[in-house]
């Protein structure tokens, strides 16, 4: 069985790209399960509804979120009726929403976990105890489990990935929109990526207008940064994993863009 899931979605780039490639990329490998990660969906800040609705009806199961979840101020009129949007589990106790979801494909249950760092972003409650805490509860129920972790700094985000091994599927880090090429199984079979990569526009910074981001560096003013347009990119990962015990057994990441087309 495959689990595949794509990288940070920005704004409409990144939103064309999932409705043209996601069917695509389904018929080619056939996942179990597809994530998408929507937190910048919405014009690089948050999500909407109908985002989340659309990335389901072209084919994911699940959307997770991230540090921008609550800049459209939309989904607070929709995240509690939205079984398969997943916020970062470690806000504080009453945020609206939940970390984590279920979801059953045929026999199988998985399990998609949301959890977000602390170094160099908002304080919230330890990622790790939480991660803790929430591994110990849906255990019970599956050993099938994803987490999305969506942190800044590439330290934080390995040792989850070390302190999480063996003890869920897999550890996709988010946020900081550059894919990386570190994939591994680590050694009790926890697939590991320290950054999926993002969805989106290619010829940015991190998505955004590129002289915007120039002028931020070379004056330090304030400056508003807006997504770009132009070519596109799409990134993210497959797991391939054991159906009975729900450890990986291979990882491999995906990365379409006009440097590196896809073939169907």
């Amino acid at each position: 069985m495959r689990l595949m899931f794509i990288g940070d979605v920005v704004g409409s780039p990144g939103r064309q790209m999932v409705k043209e490639y996601l069917p695509k990329l389904k018929t080619k490998y056939k996942p179990t399960l597809t994530i998408i990660n929507g937190e910048n969906a919405a014009g690089g800040r948050g999500i909407t509804e109908k985002i989340y609705k659309s990335f389901l009806d072209s084919g994911a199961q699940a959307v997770t979120m991230g540090n921008h979840t609550w800049d459209n101020k939309e989904i607070f009129e929709f995240i509690e009726d939205a079984p398969h949007l997943v916020r970062p589990a470690n806000y504080p106790e009453g945020t609206p929403g939940k970390g984590y979801t279920y979801v059953r494909i045929n026999e199988i249950e998985f399990a998609i976990i949301n959890l977000m760092g602390r170094t160099f972003l908002p304080p919230n409650d330890c990622p790790f105890r939480k991660a803790d805490e929430l591994i110990e509860e849906v255990s019970k129920r599956t050993p099938f489990i994803f987490v999305d972790f969506h942190a800044e700094a590439t330290s934080e985000k390995q040792a989850m990935g070390w302190y999480l091994d063996g003890r869920v599927t897999a550890v996709a880090g988010t946020h900081t929109h550059i894919q990386t090429a570190d994939e591994r199984i680590l050694p009790n079979q926890t697939a590991y990526i320290t950054d999926a990569g993002m969805t989106g526009p290619y010829d940015g910074v991190l998505g955004m207008d590129r002289e915007a981001v120039l002028k931020k560096f070379l004056t330090n003013l304030p400056v508003r940064f807006e997504v770009t347009n132009g070519r596109e990119q799409l990134n993210g990962i497959l797991v391939d994993v054991h159906p009975k015990t729900g450890r990986a057994n291979k990882i491999q990441r995906i990365q379409i863009s006009e440097d590196k087309p896809f073939f169907e």
